[in-house]
């Protein structure tokens, strides 16, 4: 596959970059580096990326695009997110080929996890 053209790194924006980071840290086990006090790098997470001081959120209602994580268990996953607090603004659903839910991180970032179905796991 060609570099050219493929998606290679993710930026949100954080109200609050220590709690962001904390809340990742915590439900998904990503790790972090800091480049000042406005702008911190993530890896460990899939894609790399990095969350950028804002008072901006990134959520579908505005028009922004959807993150979505994979998990083997999505009833852990969910549980791990609200322990690390996060809220959960969509519940587990079904949809063709799988299961998801929807929640916000602590600087108010809409992302979703998901689980395929069972039949579909090679």
């Amino acid at each position: 596959m060609s570099l050219r053209e493929t998606i290679n790194y993710v930026e949100f924006p954080a109200k609050d970059i220590p709690a962001t980071k904390a809340f990742f840290e915590q439900a998904f086990d990503w790790t972090f580096v800091d480049y000042g006090e406005e702008y911190t790098a993530f890896n460990n997470a899939g894609l790399e990326g990095g969350f950028f001081q804002s008072e901006l959120v990134s959520s579908t209602a505005n028009g922004a695009c959807l993150i979505v994580l994979v998990s083997e268990d999505l009833e852990a996953s969910e549980r791990r997110v609200q322990q690390s607090g996060g809220i959960i603004t969509q519940g587990i659903f079904t949809f063709p080929g799988g299961r998801r839910f929807h929640f916000t991180e602590p600087s108010g970032n809409e992302l979703a996890v998901w689980a395929p179905l069972k039949a579909h796991i090679a």
